[in-house]
């Protein structure tokens, strides 16, 4: 399952850089597969290891924020492996040619 997800701490100020290294800690430490981008991260796993990590993220967060904004999308697909890279390599194959990444 491929789950992509953003978390935003409202009243935090304009920069969360600090907040989201937090988090992105307890996704690096998770062991995981995950990608980040600009605008969220990609995670692979199963359903409850995945939401127990977004679940631990929000309580770290919610220690020293009142509020926090979560939006969650979720690719499940049975019997897939490895999709957090074969789904943009199925895409380069398709288009012969690398994406930016």
């Amino acid at each position: 399952m491929l789950t992509q997800f953003s978390i935003v701490p409202l009243g935090a100020g304009s920069s969360i850089s600090d907040k989201l290294a937090i988090v992105l800690k307890i996704i690096d430490d998770s062991g995981l597969p995950y990608k980040i981008n600009p605008m969220g991260t990609v995670i692979e796993g199963e359903w409850e290891e995945i939401m127990g990590l977004i679940n631990r993220c929000r309580q770290e967060l919610l220690k020293t924020e009142e509020r926090v904004l979560i939006s969650i999308s979720v690719d499940d697909r049975k019997g897939a492996s490895d999709r957090i890279n074969q789904k943009v390599a199925s895409v380069e194959r398709k288009l012969g040619k690398t994406l930016k990444k």
